[in-house]
């Protein structure tokens, strides 16, 4: 494949050259756990066991990175664990980390409670707030500062190149998570990012029928890449052969599903923007949202996650969040299906009393790739009943 083709080629040909044995297009699922040697320590293709390499996992990593513009990809069985694995390598007890104020609440929960309980120390703020940022960082002992943009689940956009050049002044690791915009919308390390991290569940596997996560490491982070590719060799959350090659099928549409998401979220977004029961609708593509420029600028799309505010509080939340049809109540996102979320009390319960807890009044959606005609009738009769 030409290395400089498009995102879209990229994503359908990328580590998917055809099977040389038999010409299948698309290439074998390798279920297997061990390797032939030709003699001791003669490798095939470097494959030895498949904790430490498979190649249907080396092809999602060789897409991943070809994605992202990364110089290597790393596939784990879940975004958290690929969250672990490079925080572990990255960190040791008395290291500080910098992290946004809206998160995954997984993510927050990790760094807090499981991070926290090892010695490494944590300060939340607002990410898209540079001078608060600049603030938190501890010069000598803040290793890596920790940004969503969009983030999870308000929508808050950060400016990653500005972050990037602040994490090079102080030393800082700035890794983005890239899971709400996905690689078709936005590509960090073109900005500065030195790693970017994907829930591959969400956008990228795009089915809602695999679970798993992905890091893609910018050019610069050979020595950090290779340390993680230790880790998770030696710990061992790699993804399974079938979740890769389910993973890889869905990337394949990834671009033309996230015009879709992104169209569908835009006309939903202006809907729900007319009533009166609604305090505020959060999506960047809309001119009133405070970061609408400048996701204007890094993404080249607004994406498919929209919240809002209820007038209401939370009683009116959960009353929309129970009322809709095609939206589905279920956590998760990404998916070719609509789906409703009440943070609160669903992916965002573990961060209530914290600094990211999210406000009772907040419910998410994840708009699909259904007839937009139907799913703004499900809002419309959604909204009727607050």
């Amino acid at each position: 494949m030409n290395s400089d083709a498009r995102f879209d080629t990229r994503a359908v040909h990328a580590g998917q050259d055809f099977d040389p044995t038999t010409g299948a297009v698309i290439p074998p699922i390798h279920v297997t756990s061990t390797y032939a040697q030709d003699g001791i320590g003669g490798l095939r293709g470097g494959y030895e066991y498949s904790r430490g390499g498979n190649p249907t996992r080396t092809a999602l990593e060789t897409q991943l990175a070809a994605l992202e513009g990364g110089i290597r990809g790393l596939s784990f069985a879940s975004g958290l664990a690929a969250e672990d694995a490079l925080l572990r390598t990255a960190l040791k007890p008395g290291d500080h980390v910098v992290i946004g104020n809206d998160v995954y609440g997984g993510t927050h929960r990790l760094i807090r409670r499981i991070f926290g309980d090892w010695g490494v120390r944590h300060t939340t703020v607002d990410t898209s707030d540079l001078d608060a940022v600049r603030a938190a960082i501890e010069l000598g002992t803040t290793k890596v500062l920790w940004v969503e943009t969009p983030s999870n689940p308000l929508m808050k956009i950060s400016d990653v190149a500005a972050l990037a050049e602040l994490g090079d002044e102080a030393g800082v690791l700035v890794v983005v998570d890239n899971t709400f915009a996905s690689p078709a919308l936005q590509q960090p390390l073109s900005l500065g990012a030195g790693v970017v991290i994907h829930s591959t569940t969400k956008y990228l596997g795009g089915h809602s029928d695999v679970v798993g996560g992905g890091l893609v490491f910018a050019a610069g982070q050979e020595e950090l890449a290779e340390r993680v590719g230790f880790t998770q060799f030696a710990a061992g959350a790699v993804s399974s052969p079938f979740d890769a090659f389910l993973t890889t099928r869905g990337i394949k549409t990834l671009g033309i599903r996230m015009e879709r998401h992104s169209r569908n979220a835009q006309a939903i977004a202006e809907r729900l923007s007319e009533h009166a029961g609604i305090a505020r609708v959060l999506y960047p593509g809309l001119p009133s949202h405070p970061g609408h420029e400048l996701a204007a600028r890094q993404m080249s799309g607004f994406g498919g996650m929209v919240s809002i505010d209820l007038a209401g509080g939370g009683e009116a939340a959960r009353r929309f969040a129970e009322s809709t049809e095609l939206f589905t109540l279920a956590e998760s996102l990404g998916g070719v299906e609509s789906l409703v979320n009440y943070p609160s009390e669903m992916t965002h319960a573990s961060v209530k009393g914290t600094e990211a807890e999210v406000p009772e009044s907040i419910v998410r959606l994840s708009v699909g790739i259904e007839d937009v005609d139907d799913l703004l009738a499900d809002i419309d009769q959604a909204l009727a009943r607050l």
